[in-house]
């Protein structure tokens, strides 16, 4: 399987079914992460295409999207940190950037409306990501649910070390959340857990219009 496919930042490729739930963001519990609206799946197509169309905020998701795909396919975070260059370790990559930005334009006037347009944004991707990988389409759903769950738990996770006073609270959830079954070493997991640092912080700098077109600061890893 060829690098990135679960990040694809591309359009949608086909619309014919996506996901038959639009997922709502959980804010504190990953059962909060739920399907509204199951319909038919003859039906899904045109009901997603008219929810994304509705808000506003859609443009400004997909470039967020956008600019999160790409830095979460950088290659020093799998060649030099050592997360694994898998299915699983390319999501938790990219969960890891959704968590920085969806918390981040959270505090923006509409910030909860902005993050739930990302989070669909997302969502769009990786259902065409699914369908790529072969799934069928009674079995896209219950992928997509566990991604949106695993994104929900993942950054209640990350949320709750960069709060903690302790600087080792981060290195563990990143350990536990990043890197698989793998034993990382100590200092690619303290390289990582610096560089979500320096992001946050690069985030929290940025000015409200950069943010909204999408030009997001990132460290080097």
């Amino acid at each position: 399987m060829a690098r990135g496919l679960i990040m694809d930042v591309g359009g949608p490729k086909d619309r014919r079914a996506p996901a038959q739930c639009r997922w709502r963001y959980g804010k504190s519990n990953p059962a909060d992460t739920q399907c509204i609206g199951r319909t038919h799946p003859g039906m899904v197509s045109t009901m997603f295409g008219l929810l994304r169309r509705r808000s506003p905020h859609r443009d400004t998701a997909d470039r967020l999207y956008a600019a999160i795909a790409a830095q979460a396919r950088q290659p020093a975070l799998f060649a030099e940190l050592g997360v694994p260059d898998t299915v699983d370790g390319r999501f938790d990559v990219l969960a890891l950037h959704a968590w920085m930005v969806i918390d981040r334009v959270r505090v923006e006037p509409d910030g909860e409306a902005i993050a739930q347009a990302l989070f669909d944004s997302m969502f769009a991707h990786l259902d065409v990501a699914v369908r790529e990988m072969g799934a069928q389409d009674l079995g896209v759903g219950r992928r997509i649910k566990v991604m949106a769950e695993g994104l929900h738990g993942r950054a209640l996770a990350f949320r709750t070390a960069m709060a903690d006073a302790d600087p080792a609270a981060l290195q563990d959830a990143l350990r536990r959340n990043i890197f698989g079954k793998t034993a990382p070493d100590a200092a690619a997991v303290a390289r990582l857990a610096a560089y979500v640092r320096a992001g946050v912080a690069g985030l929290a700098a940025l000015e409200p219009a950069r943010l909204h077109d999408g030009a997001l600061a990132w460290p080097a890893v």
